[in-house]
């Protein structure tokens, strides 16, 4: 039975210029620079230069003149994908054209180096496959997880190899052996002794060799009156063996640096530059390597040869003409998503530094005052996802130095007057008391608990710890030294 109704939706649908915004808004400066190259490469009709003033005027004969009954709909084009088709098809390569990879240097993985070293050991070819069966099961900070016994029986399934556990622990043994020291340890205390047995035995490292082999436990929880009272060693000794001890390197495997690939640097560019002239504060965008941005010439006389020659209007120019409207179209919404995305971040930043203007007049973090993102939302009149957008990987450089911009928000907290606090400003504070402390006792949680209460600032003990864990400081007994 067939049956018609009326029905009322409602339904939001971002259009490809918003979407290109919200885009603009999470990537920082250096990915938008990027993204900009990557643009005028792609979209033959942007280019480098200031916009001129006659380009809209132009671009507003052409709606007029152009049958939208020979075109397609542009909106229903571009509606339900954010890449435009004409990325998809657009072929500017040609047959003749050379392809050639580009070479570059690189160094040995660490498993390379280490099964060069291999190759100096005198082996049978059953020996050589066992270590390299081992070397294999190394991970990348140097340890040898699994036991001689279980790779016993993998290496008989995977590879045909017979052995026995005793012929398998002596090749765990010569691995040992191998650069960097320490490589090849079942565990961080084997890996501490290997590195030990390696350095010249004077009193001070076979001190801390017997600590590490017999009394790790009580090292690792920094027991060191046990220590001073089973080995019978002043407190003096037990120091120059501690300092022998944290010379080592826990993770063998990350200290070689033959392999250039692996190791990442990166570099902090900040996108905002706030600045204090005699206490007046300005806001800069950072934009010394984002070139101006306008539509192509070339695109525009296309138009007005277009709209002058109605009378010779074969197919093949309206098809030319209907794809320069689409490169000009999305020239036009990439260019206005940067404008937007500029006006956006200026007027989010404005206000988180009027908002927290006593902090960059004197850089010093109990200024900070409780901030939220609702709370710039409201002064900007930005929907709290725009402002969580701009806040998110972006820096701001000041003269006190660079600064996430989400370290200018913090929650908010009341003291004993009633006043709103930064939970910032407790954390300084917890940070300044544990900087003060006899590293000899140092403070628990409980205690700092009180501290924190004598000055005005009444919170429990697991909030302590919470924050505590937050600034990445240890537990109390874990930061003694002596």
């Amino acid at each position: 039975m067939l049956k018609q109704q009326l029905q009322l939706k409602l339904q939001q649908r971002l259009s490809p210029a918003q979407i290109q915004v919200i885009k603009m808004l999470e990537i920082p400066t250096l990915e938008l620079e990027e993204r900009i190259r990557q643009e005028i490469e792609e979209n033959p009709a942007l280019e480098e230069g200031v916009e001129k003033s006659d380009d809209s005027d132009e671009q507003d004969d052409f709606n007029e003149d152009f049958d939208a009954n020979d075109t397609p709909d542009f909106e229903e084009y571009m509606a339900d994908d954010d890449i435009p088709d004409y990325k998809l098809i657009a072929n500017n390569s040609s047959r003749d054209d050379k392809h050639e990879d580009i070479p570059f240097s690189a160094g040995l993985t660490f498993h390379e180096f280490l099964s060069d070293q291999v190759g100096l050991l005198q082996l049978t070819d059953r020996e050589r496959s066992l270590m390299d069966y081992i070397i294999g099961n190394i991970d990348e900070e140097g340890y040898l997880r699994r036991s001689p016994e279980s790779m016993v029986d993998d290496i008989v399934f995977q590879a045909g190899v017979e052995t026995t556990d005793e012929e398998m622990k002596r090749l765990v043994r010569e691995v040992q052996q191998f650069d960097p020291a320490g490589v090849g340890a079942i565990n961080l205390q084997e890996c501490l002794i290997l590195q030990l047995e390696r350095r010249e035995q004077t009193p001070d490292v076979i001190n801390a060799r017997k600590i590490i082999t017999n009394f790790f436990e009580e090292f690792s929880k920094k027991h060191y009156d046990r220590i001073i009272r089973a080995m019978a060693i002043t407190e003096v000794e037990l120091k120059e063996a501690l300092n022998q001890i944290v010379k080592l390197n826990p993770k063998p495997g990350n200290a070689w640096s033959g392999n250039v690939l692996e190791k990442t640097f990166s570099a902090i560019v900040p996108d905002f530059i706030i600045e204090n002239d005699e206490g007046t504060l300005t806001v800069q965008l950072n934009n010394s390597n984002v070139p101006e941005l306008r539509v192509s010439s070339t695109y525009n006389e296309m138009f007005r040869d277009f709209t002058s020659n109605k009378e010779n209007q074969s197919r093949e120019m309206k098809d030319a003409v209907m794809f320069a409207k689409q490169k000009i179209d999305a020239a036009r919404w990439f260019i206005d998503a940067i404008k937007q995305r500029q006006q956006t971040l200026i007027a989010t930043m404005t206000a988180i530094v009027n908002y927290q203007r006593e902090f960059f007049i004197e850089g010093d973090e109990t200024y900070l005052k409780p901030m939220v993102l609702k709370d710039i939302a409201d002064i900007t009149g930005y929907d709290i996802s725009t402002i969580s957008r701009v806040s998110s990987s972006k820096y701001a450089q000041t003269e006190f130095g660079i600064f996430p911009v989400k370290f200018f928000f913090s929650e908010t907290m009341l003291n004993d007057s009633g006043e709103e606090i930064s939970t910032r400003e407790i954390k300084k504070i917890m940070q300044e008391c544990i900087d003060e402390e006899d590293k000899r006792a140092p403070i628990n949680d409980d205690k700092l608990a009180e501290m924190l209460k004598e000055k005005g600032y009444n919170i429990a003990r697991r909030t302590v710890a919470k924050y505590r864990e937050q600034l990445n400081i240890p537990v109390a007994r874990l930061r003694i030294e002596i």
